[in-house]
């Protein structure tokens, strides 16, 4: 039987999912020109991306230093099969779902049943891997070029390629996921990923299926990134080898990390900062790596649970809180 205070948490967390969602719609309607209106859709892709990892490094205890080698398998199956195939723009994301599975499932086997770092060196090969075939394969990939020619999704005859309509859709998609996730993290698949955690060995002796739970998480992880690489490679309808770089995954693991590893509300803080840090220091070389460098050593140093830690901290220290325990 589930804890009644779990059922409170769980029923708290999606109200205030629906709230947050609800104002975030009128973001098109407030922002003033439709580049801003793209830096939202661009958000939803982030969130995606930070959320998929927190439930893989966060939830498990999984380090992959190939999240952007996934992001980029969705972007690029989905667009080849677009662009050399003729395939729909939904058919190519559900392609690149599928290959993003089997890509997963053919890496997390063998090395989610040895302990220690080996997946993280496993998921370094791949991300190294992928990025010489993406240079390499010009007939296929574009090269250094990059893909160009990648279409818009479109609904029956309406074409969903402005940015509103972008905007609208990757809300839709992004809300949807992240509820899951909400449900996932309470149920008692989130509770056993959380033991496992902990300790396999402990876990073990539960009788939970550690490796079972471990590839599951490796696949819906990775999954949801090549949900993101098939987003973001259909609204801007273009992708290059440089974004989906070993550099990338780890700037992924560390907004993780600054918006607080294992927290729900943490990949919210992290995908803000990855969304407007490069905007705001466009005009600063190398600035946007000294910023996030300073960060990370910030919350290593001073805020380990990072700024939804921080923030859940600040908010038990204060006097009503004190008072109701």
């Amino acid at each position: 039987m589930k804890p009644a205070f779990l059922t409170r948490l769980g029923t708290r967390r999606q109200s205030h999912l629906l709230i947050l969602w609800i104002l975030v719609i009128v973001w098109p309607l407030i922002t003033p020109n439709a580049y801003w209106v793209s830096m939202g859709s661009a958000f939803f892709i982030n969130l995606l991306l930070i959320a998929s990892l927190n439930l893989l490094v966060g939830l498990t205890g999984l380090t992959s230093l190939a999240h952007a080698a996934f992001w980029g398998l969705g972007a690029y199956t989905s667009g080849m099969l677009a662009v050399h195939a003729g395939v729909t723009p939904w058919l190519g994301t559900l392609g690149a779902i599928g290959i993003s599975a089997l890509f997963s499932l053919l890496i997390g086997w063998p090395t989610l049943r040895l302990s220690g770092h080996y997946l993280a060196m496993a998921t370094l090969g791949f991300n190294a891997i992928f990025s010489v075939l993406l240079t390499g394969l010009v007939s296929w990939t574009g090269g250094p070029n990059g893909l160009i020619g990648i279409p818009a999704y479109t609904l029956g005859g309406l074409d969903i390629s402005s940015p509103t309509a972008i905007f609208v859709a990757y809300w839709l998609v992004t809300g949807l996921i992240l509820l899951s996730l909400s449900f996932l993290g309470n149920s008692r698949a989130g509770r056993a990923l959380r033991v496992i955690h902990s300790s396999d060995t402990a876990a073990a002796c539960m009788g939970i299926p550690v490796l079972r739970y471990k590839l599951g998480a490796f696949v819906l992880a990775n999954t949801i990134a090549a949900l993101a690489g098939a987003l973001y490679a259909h609204q801007n309808q273009f992708v290059s080898p440089d974004v989906f770089s070993f550099s990338t995954s780890i700037l992924l693991l560390v907004m993780v990390a600054i918006g607080g590893f294992g927290r729900y509300w943490g990949p919210f803080f992290g995908a803000l900062i990855f969304t407007a840090l490069p905007e705001l220091t466009r005009s600063l070389h190398d600035a946007e790596l000294l910023i996030f460098g300073i960060a990370m050593i910030v919350v290593v140093g001073f805020m380990p649970g990072g700024i939804a830690g921080g923030l859940a901290n600040l908010k038990s220290r204060l006097p009503s809180q004190r008072s109701s325990t």
